[in-house]
């Protein structure tokens, strides 16, 4: 072997599954890497799909597979079959990246003398800018959603939850696994600590319109939907109508239904964070403070934002300088 050349581990005696394979990395991710559930989630179902996909291809040792196996998976995600739709670019590269690293983990823990993906790299994505939408928009999304003088406790839920989630910027799945006893210091400190992607934790202020519909809700709205359950009651801010905790996709289901009611169909999970974001920054807050408050790890992930912004300016611009168009 020639000086500085890798040398590659040797595999453990045994022949190990894809399946193992693929549980042993995922409780991985999840004690050693400490990633978010959701991500494990997701990366276990990409695996899952790889792992039926290699079965028919006849590999069921994780030892045997190809470079060409993997790249065929990928072209495979891209086409689709009669039981699977074709993937979009990110969902693509979502279980690229999840298959690069059960390989580079098999390599590492000498279930594999080789790594057949390490050559194999995501389709790249086509940049897409956040979609936002107007003040005037949320305004009338959040008056939507209902009162908080209403008497239905699902209402005020619904306007509470919007309300927070347009005015902190968090991600739903933040909103939705907030227990009570993170508010409770509300009243005398507005702000709340969430709880983001890779357990990373950032304290966020919360404006008066989002604690005045929390106040209400958690006054009038949670008790009586916490009433509804007779299983052992929920620590969740946000709760369903059967008084367990509120889902992701319950959640979801309430910003589509609030901004189908108020005219805003383009909307997406996200529609009220890149609002947040976008309304921070036309109002003059610093990009390093938006990244904080988004709990985005680099600034660079924040800056794709100021590009809304500038196309703001565009429009503007044309629309008000005398001598924008010839």
């Amino acid at each position: 072997m020639s000086r500085g050349a890798r040398r590659r581990p040797a595999t453990i005696p045994g022949v190990v599954s894809v399946a193992e394979g693929v549980r042993r990395y995922l409780e991985h991710l999840v004690v050693e890497r400490g990633l978010a559930a959701n991500t494990v989630e997701s990366y276990g179902r990409d695996l899952r799909r790889y792992t039926a996909v290699l079965a028919a291809r006849g590999r069921t040792d994780i030892a045997e597979v190809t470079a060409l196996d993997v790249a065929e998976f990928r072209a495979a995600l891209a086409a689709g079959d009669e039981e699977h739709p074709p993937l979009s670019v990110s969902s693509i590269g979502r279980a690229v990246v999840a298959v690069r690293g059960l390989h580079a983990f098999a390599l590492a823990d000498r279930l594999a003398a080789a790594d057949p993906a390490r050559e194999v790299t995501p389709p790249a994505p086509a940049r897409r800018l956040p979609k936002a939408i107007s003040v005037d928009a949320v305004e009338r999304l959040l008056d939507a959603a209902g009162s908080t003088a209403d008497a239905d406790p699902r209402v005020l839920r619904d306007r509470a939850l919007l309300e927070f989630l347009y005015g902190t910027g968090a991600r739903i799945s933040e909103a939705t696994g907030l227990d009570v006893d993170d508010l409770h210091h509300l009243a005398r400190d507005p702000a709340v600590l969430l709880t983001g992607k890779g357990s990373k934790q950032r304290y966020v202020p919360v404006g008066s319109y989002a604690v005045a519909a929390l106040d209400a809700y958690l006054v009038r709205g949670r008790p009586a939907l916490a009433a509804r359950t007779a299983r052992k009651a929920s620590p969740a801010v946000f709760l369903n109508a059967r008084g367990g905790r509120l889902t992701r996709q319950g959640a979801w289901g309430i910003l589509r239904e609030a901004a189908t009611r108020s005219g805003e169909s383009d909307v997406s999970p996200h529609t009220l964070r890149h609002s947040f974001a976008t309304h921070l920054l036309d109002g003059g807050a610093d990009i390093r403070v938006v990244q904080e408050l988004l709990g985005h790890a680099s600034v660079t992930t924040t800056q794709v934002y100021t590009l809304v912004t500038v196309d703001k300016l565009r429009e503007v611009y044309a629309a008000a300088h005398p001598r924008a168009f010839g």
